[in-house]
């Protein structure tokens, strides 16, 4: 049994949980922040998960963050490393069981870690998390900027192909469509892009999609 520490309503945890579920990967869930719990983010006075700042947890990811997994004597930590890992030992299928289609899907999670995160923190603590006194609305108007330039990169390689590494379904898409399906939440104006919300629409018909990452509240609570 593989056990996994964090929480349903972070973007990197969301991209395991998936990642698991299309792997067909049994999993024990631990819930584990140090900024979020049950109720909210701790500038609004809610109480985290924990779990993170302890000895424990720091031996098995220093940086005190999630997610973690750890299946047997091996522990890792980093959502690119561990949905790597979940399709490498469980299901090779998630990347065509070759090394260069599963180089490229490592390709879109890493652009995704670089170019799309740093704008998706932007707009969920500053629209959703934070409490109110906190929230920058230059700072999303610079990230909704941005995040248009890197969406109209996948509108221009999605016209490829139904997906990103082809005509099927992979670890790229997981890697990448959490925060394209956030984006579709957040109310901000956007500019019409047919291909991309074609892809999402397949994606989201998906059960493991319908399970972790299209719930509303995952995203907006």
């Amino acid at each position: 049994m593989l056990t996994l520490w964090g929480r349903p309503n972070s973007g990197c945890t969301q991209r395991v949980l998936w990642s698991l579920e299309e792997a067909k990967v049994p999993y024990n869930l631990i819930l584990a922040s140090g900024i979020m719990g049950p109720e909210g983010h701790i500038s609004t006075g809610a109480k985290p998960y924990g779990v993170v700042d302890t000895p424990e947890y720091l031996a098995m990811n220093p940086n005190g963050v999630v997610p973690t997994i750890k299946e047997g004597d091996f522990t890792l930590w980093e959502s690119l490393a561990v949905v790597s890992y979940v399709a490498l030992n469980h299901a090779p299928d998630l990347y065509g069981n070759d090394l260069s289609r599963f180089t490229r899907a490592v390709q879109w999670g890493a652009w995704s870690n670089q170019h799309f995160d740093p704008s998706m923190y932007v707009f969920v603590f500053h629209l959703v998390r934070l409490a109110e006194e906190q929230r920058d609305p230059v700072l999303v108007e610079e990230a909704r900027k941005t995040f248009i330039k890197k969406l109209r990169i996948l509108e221009t390689e999605l016209a490829k192909s139904d997906y990103l590494l082809g005509d099927t379904f992979s670890i790229a898409d997981i890697l990448v469509a959490p925060s394209v399906h956030r984006w579709f939440l957040f109310d901000l104006e956007r500019p019409a892009m047919p291909v991309l919300e074609a892809w999402h629409a397949r994606l989201a018909e998906r059960p493991a999609f319908q399970k972790h990452i299209a719930p509303r509240e995952l995203h907006l609570g």
